[in-house]
């Protein structure tokens, strides 16, 4: 009897020995070891395939003065990123617009939204590099949880610029996740909308379907072991960090968008995030065949249809 529980607790042993390791590895795999989000010309490149002439439009505002860059402290007291630029008639601006980009990616990438909202709704745009992208400090990324609070910061910053007392928080993919978190935590006023296009419904749902279909791997023990050396070394657990749990505490209106094709933040998500948000106005757009954060390039008309429509009525009825 005592050397069965002495080979049991030597399989145990190394059994959590294992776990460990590859814990640490998943954790530094996921947070650390990303798509080179810092790499701007990969980046302005990304940007011109989504929507031609970006990098051009940028460039062009940015020699005349318009576009500007600006610097803030954020969380962990890293430094970064951000550039804004006015409506295109400042005078009869509609309001301002957040624009917050995914994983692995910096503000380039999503300028065929700054567009949108600049030039065909005559808003004023800003668009932050996240913690650990672009031109933004820190050394690893927070999947949204943490960036919340920088994004919560830009909502100030912008509003001190452009003085607007209607504001829409639009993110995709990552920068989805990112809004859905912070619409639970108590914002001011003139946030008044916000639009999440293809985020996860949790770190750890999103990670679990990345671990199964990459690599073929149950949660346990990997990610449980991952989101543990998270937690210890980042201060956040994978199941923490969820969107569901911040969209029941959020009250304002939400867009929510997603691609029924989307086979990278599977589908499912947007009814779970979708009916995690109990309280205030909500609409959902399904982009038929379109796949992960490419329901605009899929349905450009019709995005910029649904989602004009959704800020009209929110203003119009003062939702």
């Amino acid at each position: 009897m005592k050397t069965l529980f002495r080979i049991a607790a030597i399989i145990f042993a190394a059994i959590s020995l294992n776990s460990c390791l590859v814990g640490k590895f998943m954790c530094n795999y996921v947070l650390v070891d990303m798509p080179d989000g810092q790499n701007i010309e990969r980046t302005r490149h990304k940007a011109d395939s989504l929507l031609a002439g970006s990098t051009a439009w940028y460039d062009g505002l940015k020699e005349k003065g318009i576009l500007k860059d600006i610097e803030i402290t954020g969380y962990g007291d890293n430094k970064i990123h951000a550039c804004y630029v006015p409506a295109a008639n400042p005078a009869k601006a509609e309001g301002t617009a957040i624009v917050v980009h995914g994983f692995g990616d910096n503000h380039f990438v999503f300028l065929y939204l700054v567009r949108m909202y600049r030039d065909d709704f005559n808003y004023n745009v800003l668009f932050p590099d996240l913690q650990y992208h672009g031109y933004s400090g820190g050394d690893h990324t927070t999947m949204g949880w943490y960036d919340r609070y920088d994004v919560s910061e830009w909502v100030k910053v912008a509003h001190d610029i452009f003085k607007d007392d209607f504001m829409v928080v639009h993110g995709v993919s990552m920068g989805a996740a990112t809004t859905m978190m912070m619409s639970g935590d108590e914002q001011p006023e003139y946030v008044r909308a916000y639009v999440e296009d293809c985020g996860y419904s949790s770190v750890w749902n999103q990670l679990k379907f990345n671990l199964k279909d990459s690599f073929h791997l149950p949660p346990f023990p990997v990610l449980t072991s991952a989101s543990i050396v998270c937690k210890n070394k980042y201060g956040f657990s994978f199941k923490e960090a969820s969107s569901m749990d911040q969209l029941a505490k959020c009250d304002r209106p939400m867009l929510f968008i997603h691609g029924d094709a989307d086979d990278f933040v599977p589908f499912p998500h947007l009814q779970q995030n979708y009916d995690a948000k109990v309280n205030g106005y909500k609409e959902m757009w399904v982009a038929e065949g379109a796949v992960h954060a490419n329901s605009f390039q899929s349905h450009p008309v019709e995005y910029k249809q649904h989602v004009k429509a959704f800020l009209d009525k929110v203003k119009k009825e003062n939702l």
